[in-house]
């Protein structure tokens, strides 16, 4: 049993170092020679690098922290299936309850890893694109339906932080109408609350009207004061 634990300790710090991985701030800092955590809203998610950078950073920053969220699921998966084939897995494990929360908490690791990244002094993005990838690896259908509210609703709007933040809080209801593990529920409600709190800034942007849409540049006080 002590193995056991220790295998899936080492995958959730894993997980957490696959989330930590600064996409944003390295293709920035190659790119332009700045900290991007200097710039527009400081996130190093794939929005501010957009307005940074334009489209083709954007999306490839985008598709890189969205494949460390599925990348971190995955791990959940192989470290079953080697184990398994290793007979590692104690008799008493029930797999069928142990793995949903498994993957749950290395979800949660990989989303704060993001965020909170080891390699810039725990600063880092708001988890938006992480968070998808670990979607649409625990529930496919969950994940492309909250891909899919994200891209109706910036269709409408063209401003991605209401979009992330309506994804943010559909993707608990989601998981109810499919039906899913209580664990996957519990990463849905902590999950899209710690993202809507990383959205402080941007919801008081809404409420005051100032909130830039795609293509806009963000104005901050710096900038006013200047």
């Amino acid at each position: 049993m002590v193995i056991w634990l220790g295998l899936s300790g080492l995958v959730v710090v894993l997980a957490y170092l696959l989330g930590s991985f600064p996409t944003g701030y390295i293709a920035v800092k190659q790119l332009k020679g700045i900290d991007i955590r200097e710039v527009g809203s400081g996130s190093t998610g794939a929005t501010n690098v957009l307005r940074t950078l334009g489209k083709g950073a954007g999306a490839t920053v985008l598709l890189v922290d969205c494949l460390k969220g599925a990348l971190a699921i995955a791990l959940v998966h192989g470290l079953f299936y080697l184990a398994q084939e290793q007979s590692l897995i104690p008799a008493t494990v029930n797999v069928q309850v142990w793995q949903p929360w498994l993957v749950t908490l290395v979800g949660l690791a990989a989303v704060l890893g993001h965020s909170k990244s080891i390699f810039l002094g725990f600063t880092g993005g708001k988890s938006v694109a992480t968070s998808l990838g670990i979607l649409l690896t625990m529930s496919w259908q969950v994940g492309l339906a909250t891909l899919g509210i994200f891209a109706v609703v910036v269709a409408i709007s063209r401003i991605v932080s209401l979009s992330s933040i309506v994804g943010a809080i559909a993707v608990s209801i989601l998981m109810i109408i499919f039906a899913q593990p209580l664990p996957y529920l519990i990463f849905s409600v902590a999950g899209g609350l710690y993202v809507i709190i990383r959205h402080r800034a941007n919801i008081n942007r809404l409420l005051a009207g100032t909130e830039p849409k795609i293509g806009q540049t963000l104005v901050t006080e710096a900038d006013v004061n200047q």
